[in-house]
C-alpha cells in the first residue's frame, strides 16, 4: 500500500510571519492538529498543535503570546513521495520521532501523513488483510440422508 492511498488532501498551510493564534484558529477550524508552514512555493515547516501549546491551551498562551509561527515550527520537515511504500514511511515516522510526514510532488506539498492516519489503517486491517477461513468439509462423514427422517421411537 502506498502513502496516496492513505494522505490527507488539500494541505493546510500558513506563512511563516502568521501570528500563533491565527495557526491554532486555523487548527480549530479545520479540526487538525499539523500545518505546512510554506514561504511562497517552499515547504520551510511544520507546525503542530503541541508547538502551540498542545490541544488544551485554548485560550492564547502566556509563553507564546505575541510570537509568529516561525519562532515555534519545527525547521526539520521530513517529506516522502506519493508512491512511498506505507511501511517506509512509518519506519521514518518512528526514527525521526515525528507526527506528521508532508508529501510532496517535487516541491508542491500534495498532502500529509500523521501517526494517526497510519494507526487508523493499522486498526482496520488494511496493511495486511485476514483472510478468509474456508470451511472444510469432511470426505467420509458417513452417509447422507437423502430423505426425512422417521421417527425412531417406535411405539
Amino acid at each position: 500500500m502506498r502513502i496516496q492511498d492513505i494522505m490527507s488532501h488539500g494541505v493546510e498551510t500558513i506563512t511563516p510571519g502568521a501570528d500563533v493564534a491565527a495557526a491554532r484558529n486555523a487548527m480549530r477550524v479545520n479540526g487538525i492538529r499539523h500545518l505546512v508552514v510554506v514561504d511562497g512555493q517552499n515547504v520551510v515547516g511544520v507546525v503542530s498543535d503541541r508547538d502551540l501549546g498542545g490541544r488544551l491551551s485554548t485560550a492564547p498562551g502566556q509563553r507564546i503570546a505575541g510570537r509568529t509561527v516561525a519562532d515555534v515550527m519545527s525547521t526539520s520537515v521530513v517529506s516522502v513521495k506519493p508512491d512511498t511504500t506505507v511501511r517506509q514511511a512509518a519506519n521514518l515516522l518512528r526514527g525521526f520521532v515525528i507526527g506528521s510526514l508532508v508529501v510532496q510532488e517535487g516541491n508542491k506539498p500534495v498532502g500529509i501523513v500523521t501517526t494517526t492516519d497510519l494507526l487508523d489503517l493499522i486498526g482496520r486491517g488494511a496493511e495486511r488483510p485476514i483472510p478468509k477461513s474456508t470451511r472444510w468439509t469432511l470426505r467420509a462423514r458417513g452417509p447422507r440422508h437423502t430423505r426425512p427422517i422417521e421417527r425412531m421411537v417406535r411405539g
